[in-house]
């Protein structure tokens, strides 16, 4: 089998360092270039020694290949990502820079103008559950965020049904690993050890992808979404809780009713390979560096109301794994490839 080169660009975050141990043993591709602006030179076993297998120095510019994956932040990935594209390289960016179909919302959540508003209608949404056929035929798709993989794919099925009002609540808990390995305050040990943390209570800049995704399901739904994210003193791991009302009549207030709803789930997600409906609330760990979701959905008859809980690894299935399930389905392998490995436990 001949492999198929590929880089990564901006290796020395925790997203481009997962992305280089998913790849590291990886049948389907060579990883032949690796970059990262404040350690140019080093080796890359100097800079992460779990990665000391991967004979690679880290560059300060990517080497031509058959697919980049780029870990840059957000503003700064939009121009590399342009350039490559016009060598004809195809690209899985997982920052922001082209998630969302209306540039004037990068203005709103992410303060800068769009450099290329006309690729952001060509780039796929790459949550691949939703949009496996326009992932495989993309020269560019945008790796989802963290939160809205764990949201969307909770919601999805009851939105795509119709059963669910539009007033929706997504409370969502994040280890720091999610603030990036960038020095912060927030993320210092004596901060977060010991403590919990609500923030972006005004607004956060997942929340766009997740309204327009659920609209893309559903195009007369029009989500009204209180999102609060919370920082936990762990170092991976999402869970979500999401709530909302139950349409009266479109599913029992009952067991029998909670029996449906969970049905609904497992043909809903039947044959994915990433995303499993379990039968009990499930736990971060229970995901750790793997690339699976789990959700278990639930109805309180008390309220009539909609819970559902899913939880993923944020450096896996909420990005670099997720990236690496796009990159197969681009490069026509299998979607699994690279993908296999169980959660680690404890």
């Amino acid at each position: 089998m001949n492999k198929i080169k590929v880089g990564i660009i901006n290796v020395t975050g925790y997203v481009g360092a997962e992305l280089a141990r998913l790849l590291c043993r990886h049948l389907g591709v060579e990883l032949i270039s690796v970059t990262g602006r404040s350690e140019v030179g080093k080796k890359l076993g100097d800079v992460f020694p779990h990665l000391s297998p991967i004979d690679l120095s880290i560059e300060a510019e990517p080497e031509d290949a058959g697919l980049v994956l780029s870990a840059l932040p957000h503003k700064a990935s939009a121009e590399v990502v342009l350039s490559l594209l016009e060598k004809g390289i195809k690209v899985v960016d997982l920052s922001a820079d082209f998630r969302l179909k209306d540039a004037e919302e990068y203005q709103q959540w992410y303060k800068f103008i769009h450099p290329a508003p006309g690729l952001l209608r060509e780039a796929v949404y790459g949550l691949t559950e939703l949009h496996r056929h326009q992932v495989a035929s993309s020269r560019l798709v945008a790796n989802p965020g963290c939160y809205p993989v764990s949201a969307i794919l909770a919601l999805a099925p009851p939105v795509k049904e119709g059963l669910i009002y539009p007033d929706i609540i997504i409370d969502s808990k994040s280890g720091v690993s999610g603030a990036g390995r960038a020095l912060s305050l927030n993320a210092h040990y004596s901060e977060t050890s010991d403590n919990v943390s609500a923030y972006a209570l005004e607004g956060h800049r997942h929340l766009p992808e997740v309204i327009q995704e659920l609209k893309v399901l559903h195009p007369n739904f029009s989500p009204s979404i209180t999102f609060v994210p919370h920082l936990v003193p762990m170092t991976r791991g999402i869970l979500s809780s999401c709530y909302a009302k139950l349409l009266e009549g479109k599913m029992a207030n009952s067991e029998r009713g909670k029996a449906e709803l969970k049905e609904l789930y497992r043909g809903f997600y039947k044959g994915e390979p990433f995303v499993k409906v379990v039968d009990t609330p499930p736990q971060t760990k229970q995901t750790w560096g793997s690339n699976l979701c789990l959700i278990y959905p639930t109805i309180d008859l008390r309220t009539g109301r909609l819970i559902v809980i899913s939880c993923l690894d944020n450096l896996v299935k909420g990005a670099a794994g997720q990236a690496v399930q796009n990159m197969n389905l681009m490069l026509g392998f299998p979607e699994t490839m690279g993908l296999e490995a169980l959660a680690i436990y404890p």
